[in-house]
């Protein structure tokens, strides 16, 4: 590699840490108390998940029109309409809080909200893939998913944490005002320092067309490839119960410490799921030492993740709810990085943005259906038995992830 190109490849490591950090930081602000600030603003256990289910329905709605955005018109422009959709459904959210607004005004904010994440999802590790093959990078993918999970959960654990005391400090709307503010200041940096390497935007023939014509070449190389497909119908059940598991776990931590007003403790969950992040980032190279396959690490977290669920609903205790929500954390981060690789490695540049997109639709998908039925569940039987439930369901993903080993694709053996 040259010493330019190699100037390349650092810069675009520092940017896109940059902007995973801020972007992350903005996000995690809300997360240790967004479920306490819909049970506040008047909303039932079903209401407050159905207003994620609709944020994740957000989601599916929009991946493939987003992913098109990313394909056609470029990486950078993907970023900063995420940003500043993101900005509004915020405010939005903020206003609705104040006035007492119905459940429908929150769930069309919370498929705003699912519309700004879509913008993101797909395009930044689409950018960040063909910016490197651009500049001729021949390391492994990992370790540059890992720094990028470093960051995430170093921002995460800040605000996830401030959030929660400055809530308990003030009120639970101060969070969503910082985290405009941080989502501006993202905007600004992608602005100026976000640039589309080694990747040339198409020029589509019209949206509907471009959509189709993306939508196909998604289904190509995700759904008809088949150690991608396994690891797509595993995502549903996955994604959905990591993102209610998460969510669950403010209310629930307050039900076993006792005390309702203590948000600080609520933001203590996701201040664990951050500092997993970060351990499991640094983790990275131990995992690709002790595994031969990307596959076997994803099948060995997912059995001791399903373990970890049923454990936490069996718990009455605060401590060792948190020591098993450690648990659970630690195991999915470290395997975060190693599932990014192996789609990565089967995909084409030229639809890499719309595939990972259409990954995460699955993901999504899963979530919409997942979040109100385990909410109900909580509502008639509690929590603990929501993450008994939880755990099933998790366990239902590891026959896809035996079938993904099966087919031996080029992207699964860790090589050195």
């Amino acid at each position: 590699m040259s010493v330019e190109n190699a100037s390349v490849v650092r810069s675009v490591r520092r940017i896109y840490v940059t902007l995973t950090l801020l972007s992350t930081l903005a996000a995690s602000f809300i997360w240790g108390i967004n479920t306490l600030f819909l049970l506040s603003a008047g909303l039932s256990n079903v209401e407050a998940f159905a207003a994620n289910a609709f944020f994740t329905a957000g989601q599916v709605l929009f991946e493939i029109p987003t992913g098109v955005v990313a394909d056609t018109k470029g990486r950078r422009m993907s970023f900063l309409l995420g940003s500043a959709t993101l900005l509004v459904s915020t405010l939005l959210y903020l206003l609705m809080w104040r006035i007492g607004a119905p459940f429908w005004g929150w769930a069309i904010a919370s498929v705003l909200i699912g519309l700004g994440f879509t913008f993101f999802s797909g395009a930044v590790d689409a950018w960040l893939v063909d910016c490197l093959s651009s500049a001729g990078f021949e390391g492994d993918l990992e370790s540059v998913f890992a720094k990028g999970q470093i960051a995430a959960g170093a921002a995460m654990l800040t605000g996830s944490v401030a959030g929660g005391f400055i809530a308990q400090a003030t009120n639970l709307g101060v969070p969503y005002v910082i985290r405009a503010v941080v989502l501006a200041i993202s905007f600004v940096v992608a602005f100026f320092v976000m640039k589309d390497l080694g990747f040339t935007p198409v020029q589509g023939h019209g949206a509907l067309q471009e959509t189709k014509r993306i939508l196909k070449a998604s289904i190509d190389n995700g759904l008809r490839n088949r150690p991608v497909r396994w690891l797509m119908l595993a995502a549903p059940m996955t994604s959905g119960v990591a993102i209610y598991a998460f969510y669950a776990m403010q209310p629930y931590l307050l039900q076993l410490y006792g005390k309702e007003n203590a948000y600080g403790v609520a933001g203590l969950a996701a201040a664990v799921i951050a500092g997993a992040q970060i351990v499991g980032g640094v983790a990275v190279p131990l995992v690709r030492k002790i595994f031969r396959r990307r596959t076997s690490t994803l099948i060995t977290a997912g059995i001791i993740t399903a373990a970890g669920l049923a454990l936490i609903g069996w718990v009455s205790s605060f401590v060792l709810a948190i020591v098993l929500l450690v648990l659970w954390a630690l195991t999915s981060a470290a395997a975060g990085p190693m599932r990014q690789a192996f789609i990565n490695g089967e995909i084409p540049s030229e639809q890499r943005a719309t595939v990972l997109s259409f990954d995460s639709l699955m993901g999504s998908a899963g979530g919409v259906v997942i979040q109100p039925a385990l909410g109900r569940v909580a509502d008639v039987n509690g929590y603990s038995a929501s993450y008994f439930v939880s755990s099933v369901i998790q366990a239902a993903s590891l026959p896809f992830l035996f079938l993904a080993r099966r087919e031996r694709a080029s992207s699964d053996p860790i090589r050195w």
